[in-house]
Protein backbone atom coordinates (compact mmCIF):
# COMPACT_ATOMS: atom_id res chain seq x y z
CA UNK A 1 0.00 0.00 0.00
CA UNK A 2 1.21 3.73 -0.88
CA UNK A 3 0.92 6.79 0.83
CA UNK A 4 -2.58 7.80 2.06
CA UNK A 5 -3.66 11.56 2.02
CA UNK A 6 -7.04 12.51 3.36
CA UNK A 7 -9.74 13.91 0.94
CA UNK A 8 -10.63 17.04 3.19
CA UNK A 9 -8.23 18.57 5.16
CA UNK A 10 -10.54 18.14 8.57
CA UNK A 11 -9.88 14.13 8.17
CA UNK A 12 -6.77 12.72 10.60
CA UNK A 13 -5.82 9.51 9.35
CA UNK A 14 -3.74 7.09 11.42
CA UNK A 15 -5.16 4.44 13.35
CA UNK A 16 -8.27 6.09 14.64
CA UNK A 17 -9.09 7.90 11.64
CA UNK A 18 -11.93 10.95 13.09
CA UNK A 19 -12.51 14.61 12.28
CA UNK A 20 -11.44 17.91 13.88
CA UNK A 21 -13.47 20.70 13.95
CA UNK A 22 -12.71 24.14 14.25
CA UNK A 23 -14.32 25.13 18.15
CA UNK A 24 -14.60 28.88 19.21
CA UNK A 25 -13.08 29.35 22.29
CA UNK A 26 -15.54 32.16 23.07
CA UNK A 27 -19.30 30.62 22.39
CA UNK A 28 -18.01 26.57 21.40
CA UNK A 29 -19.50 26.73 18.22
CA UNK A 30 -17.77 24.42 15.52
CA UNK A 31 -16.72 24.55 11.96
CA UNK A 32 -15.11 22.15 9.69
CA UNK A 33 -13.83 24.91 7.41
CA UNK A 34 -11.30 27.52 7.81
CA UNK A 35 -13.19 30.69 9.54
CA UNK A 36 -12.05 34.40 10.28
CA UNK A 37 -14.93 34.97 12.71
CA UNK A 38 -17.73 33.11 14.17
CA UNK A 39 -20.82 32.73 12.40
CA UNK A 40 -22.70 32.57 16.17
CA UNK A 41 -21.05 35.20 17.56
CA UNK A 42 -18.38 36.88 15.88
CA UNK A 43 -15.00 36.14 17.87
CA UNK A 44 -12.00 35.51 16.20
CA UNK A 45 -10.37 32.72 18.54
CA UNK A 46 -10.27 29.33 17.44
CA UNK A 47 -9.09 25.68 19.05
CA UNK A 48 -8.40 22.23 17.14
CA UNK A 49 -10.50 20.06 19.03
CA UNK A 50 -11.85 16.51 17.94
CA UNK A 51 -15.24 15.28 16.96
CA UNK A 52 -16.76 11.83 18.07
CA UNK A 53 -16.75 9.16 16.17
CA UNK A 54 -20.45 7.50 16.56
CA UNK A 55 -23.25 9.18 16.51
CA UNK A 56 -27.19 9.10 15.76
CA UNK A 57 -28.53 10.21 12.42
CA UNK A 58 -30.64 13.03 12.79
CA UNK A 59 -31.97 13.16 8.98
CA UNK A 60 -31.16 12.18 5.50
CA UNK A 61 -32.24 12.15 1.86
CA UNK A 62 -31.92 9.53 -0.37
CA UNK A 63 -30.60 10.58 -3.63
CA UNK A 64 -31.89 9.14 -6.78
CA UNK A 65 -30.00 11.59 -9.42
CA UNK A 66 -26.78 13.30 -8.87
CA UNK A 67 -24.25 14.51 -11.34
CA UNK A 68 -22.75 12.22 -14.41
CA UNK A 69 -20.34 9.71 -12.66
CA UNK A 70 -22.06 9.88 -9.05
CA UNK A 71 -23.26 6.69 -8.66
CA UNK A 72 -27.20 6.48 -7.25
CA UNK A 73 -29.06 6.41 -5.20
CA UNK A 74 -26.89 7.11 -2.28
CA UNK A 75 -27.95 8.64 1.28
CA UNK A 76 -26.87 11.82 2.34
CA UNK A 77 -27.32 12.35 6.37
CA UNK A 78 -26.56 14.75 9.13
CA UNK A 79 -25.17 12.83 12.31
CA UNK A 80 -24.81 14.52 15.54
CA UNK A 81 -21.87 13.20 17.03
CA UNK A 82 -21.42 14.14 20.72
CA UNK A 83 -23.20 17.52 20.04
CA UNK A 84 -21.44 19.02 16.66
CA UNK A 85 -23.43 17.87 13.65
CA UNK A 86 -21.42 16.36 10.68
CA UNK A 87 -23.24 16.30 6.88
CA UNK A 88 -21.88 13.52 5.27
CA UNK A 89 -22.96 9.84 3.19
CA UNK A 90 -24.67 7.47 5.35
CA UNK A 91 -22.33 4.30 4.25
CA UNK A 92 -22.37 0.40 3.63
CA UNK A 93 -25.52 -0.10 3.88
CA UNK A 94 -28.78 0.13 1.29
CA UNK A 95 -30.33 3.31 -0.03
CA UNK A 96 -33.54 2.51 1.06
CA UNK A 97 -35.79 3.19 3.56
CA UNK A 98 -36.22 -0.44 5.10
CA UNK A 99 -32.53 0.08 6.13
CA UNK A 100 -32.28 3.75 6.74
CA UNK A 101 -33.98 5.62 9.69
CA UNK A 102 -33.31 8.57 11.81
CA UNK A 103 -31.90 7.59 15.11
CA UNK A 104 -29.79 5.03 14.15
CA UNK A 105 -26.44 4.45 15.88
CA UNK A 106 -23.53 5.42 13.06
CA UNK A 107 -19.50 4.93 13.06
CA UNK A 108 -17.02 6.83 11.32
CA UNK A 109 -15.71 5.07 8.15
CA UNK A 110 -12.71 5.90 5.85
CA UNK A 111 -12.94 4.16 2.14
CA UNK A 112 -10.33 4.83 -0.86
CA UNK A 113 -11.79 7.80 -3.09
CA UNK A 114 -8.66 6.96 -5.44
CA UNK A 115 -5.52 6.15 -5.90
CA UNK A 116 -3.18 8.22 -8.23
CA UNK A 117 -0.31 6.69 -10.58
CA UNK A 118 2.47 6.66 -7.53
CA UNK A 119 -0.23 4.59 -5.87
CA UNK A 120 -1.08 7.12 -3.51
CA UNK A 121 -4.62 6.72 -2.10
CA UNK A 122 -6.96 9.66 -1.49
CA UNK A 123 -9.33 8.41 1.80
CA UNK A 124 -12.80 9.64 2.18
CA UNK A 125 -14.97 9.31 5.25
CA UNK A 126 -18.69 8.71 5.80
CA UNK A 127 -21.07 6.70 8.44
CA UNK A 128 -21.69 3.47 8.48
CA UNK A 129 -24.58 1.17 10.68
CA UNK A 130 -22.90 0.44 14.13
CA UNK A 131 -25.51 -1.53 14.70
Amino acid sequence: MGQQIPLVEYLELGEHPHLVANECRDCGARFFDRRNACASCGQRDFQKVSVATEGELQTFTIVAQAAPGLPVPFIAGVIDCGGTSVRANVINVPADPEHVRTGMKLRLATYVVGTDAKGTEAIGFGFEPAE
